[in-house]
């Protein structure tokens, strides 16, 4: 089941489980589920991250013609996934959509083209996967510092706890950052 977020092409997918004493089983992905969506993203890469509480990681994108469409989950522990809508003339550009996603929930959350993202580790350790249309490219990849004001993400962590790479620590505000052109 696919959940609107109130931003254009920004989707919550729940899937369907199927329970019993043994356990459980779910599609994670299938295209032809995606496909009846509307989404035909076709997904060339595959990433996964294992981090500990407080690991910040984001906000995060890349600039065309390597940007990305991710569909994001975590399968062990639980994330705060967050998002930033910056398409250029989009009408929802600057507005941020966050979602709790962990392994008891199973939630997914697409995200097309044109946002920067980012995620931060709300349990113990967090094992966080996600699928990409595109390779990554170094030489392509920008980003939004995760504590800019204007943006007013509550990350669900204490400042003390945040624990960022040399890399984020430097990320420029939302009025700052490479514009991100379709």
């Amino acid at each position: 089941m696919f959940l609107e977020t109130g931003i254009e092409g920004l989707l919550v997918y729940e899937p369907r489980i199927f329970g019993d004493a043994r356990g459980y089983f779910f599609e994670s992905y299938n295209a032809e589920v995606f496909k009846k969506q509307g989404i035909e993203t076709a997904f060339v890469q595959d990433n996964q991250s294992r981090s500990t509480r407080g690991v910040l990681r984001g906000l995060h994108y890349q600039l065309p013609p390597f940007a990305q469409s991710k569909l994001v989950r975590c399968t062990h522990g639980e994330v705060l996934d967050v998002v930033v809508d910056i398409r250029e003339g989009s009408k929802t550009y600057g507005k941020t959509f966050s979602l709790l996603l962990s392994a008891e929930n199973k939630k997914q959350l697409y995200i097309p083209r044109g946002f920067a993202h980012g995620f931060a580790v709300l349990s113990e350790e967090a094992e966080f996967v996600y699928k990409c249309d595109n390779y990554y490219a170094k030489e392509h990849e920008a980003g939004i510092a995760y504590n800019d004001p204007n943006l007013k993400i509550d990350w669900l962590l204490l400042v003390s706890e945040v624990k960022l790479s040399d890399k984020d620590l430097i990320l420029p505000h939302l009025g700052n950052h490479e514009k991100f052109m379709m």
